[in-house]
């Protein structure tokens, strides 16, 4: 199912904390930093934050520019983002500013949760049962699928933004490096213990604002079972974009594929009749350019923005063929294969009977067929 575009935003100190012990909030961020938070705000569908960081901050979780505001109704869109609270056990204080500020207000919770939560905020907020545990995916298919969130911003607390990393919802990170130390252990730190994806994130930009310094990351190791991490879609997304470098045609589809190793490391990247070959597939001209004798090859992910083929006239062997002898474990992608050239392509069928996992991410299937417009109507 779709999910909203997940951002994590936060502040942190030199040695890695979000606040000291003491009674009052420690401010990590700049005058032109928090504006730049009010902006990012302004531009999302909801701001989320879990219950410990409302009962240990207190938050308001506004959009303060009128001018933001005001640009926000002008578009159609509620002066507010919608707020969102996660919660266990519902114990939630109904005098919270979270409450009593900004627009609509929504929890997540657990079905037992739900009656306390019910009790203390009567219609004060939304309240959403999620089953007898939090699920995080199945939050974010709700923000999504009814409440029309499309992007998401998640300002805490570290148990939060450390869940998401962890499952591979987050689609990035945007974080703010405080030139101060806390030095406490007993103080909260921005990520927990556990076992995150593997591999580097990759920065997508820094910018210093007066003495803070803001870094964008997003994650690029893929998934690693039927459901797909953030950074699958932004790798696949990555594989259409190359389809519409193809050469046109008008007997054979245009696709993109790119090959990435577990790690996040691409491997190879290719599209089809790429180069001085008139009928080389996506798919072929990526692996052609990786050493059949790879290692990183039986971990990696091949992203394909239409189903690999199972059946071709062009070539001896089949794109579908090709991926197996590879030994790639795991393929990627935002389309499957109509009837135009061949009745009932079945490439998914040919890689699950080898033992290939498919992952279909059908919200990306307008952007695979956009070069394709003339093919398929």
């Amino acid at each position: 199912m779709p999910l909203p575009y997940v951002l994590l935003s936060a502040a942190v100190s030199l040695d890695g904390y979000l606040d000291d012990t003491g009674p009052d909030r420690l401010l990590l961020s700049s005058p032109a930093d928090f504006d730049r938070v009010d902006e990012v705000r302004a531009s999302v569908d909801a701001i989320l934050v879990g219950a410990g960081t409302i009962r240990a901050d207190n938050p308001r979780l506004l959009v303060n520019s009128a001018e933001r505001r005001a640009a926000r109704a002008a578009a159609g869109r509620p002066e507010y983002p919608l707020k969102v609270t996660v919660t266990g056990s519902g114990d939630l204080d109904p005098d919270a500013n979270f409450w009593h500020t900004g627009g609509e207000k929504l929890v997540y919770t657990t079905d037992e949760g739900a009656e306390r939560a019910s009790r203390l905020l009567g219609r004060t907020a939304d309240v959403v049962p999620l089953g007898p545990t939090l699920d995080w995916r199945a939050l974010l298919e709700h923000l999504h699928d009814v409440r029309g969130v499309g992007r998401l911003m998640v300002e805490g607390g570290g148990t939060v933004h450390t869940q998401l990393l962890r499952q591979g919802l987050a689609d990035e990170l945007q974080l703010v490096l405080a030139p101060l130390f806390v030095g406490d252990p007993q103080a909260p730190r921005l990520f927990g213990p556990g076992g995150y994806q593997g591999g580097r994130l990759r920065l997508l930009g820094t910018r210093r604002i007066e003495d803070v310094v803001l870094m964008r990351y997003t994650p690029t190791a893929p998934g690693t079972g039927p459901l797909p991490a953030a950074a699958d879609r932004h790798w696949l997304r990555t594989a259409c974009e190359l389809a519409a470098q193809c050469p046109p045609s008008e007997t054979a589809f245009s696709v993109g594929a790119v090959v990435v190793a577990a790690d996040g490391t691409e491997l190879a990247r290719g599209h089809s009749r790429e180069g001085a070959d008139p009928v080389v597939h996506a798919e072929e001209a990526a692996l052609a350019k990786i050493d059949a004798a790879d290692p990183r090859l039986p971990g990696a992910t091949v992203y394909s923005s239409l189903e690999p083929c199972a059946r071709r006239a062009s070539r001896p062997a089949p794109c579908a063929e090709l991926i197996v002898r590879a030994g790639v474990r795991r393929v990627v992608t935002a389309w499957r294969e109509p009837d135009t050239f061949v009745a009932a392509a079945d490439g998914t069928g040919v890689l699950t009977a080898a033992g290939v996992r498919v992952v279909v991410l059908p919200e990306l299937e307008a952007l695979a067929k956009a070069p394709n417009a003339h093919l398929v109507g």
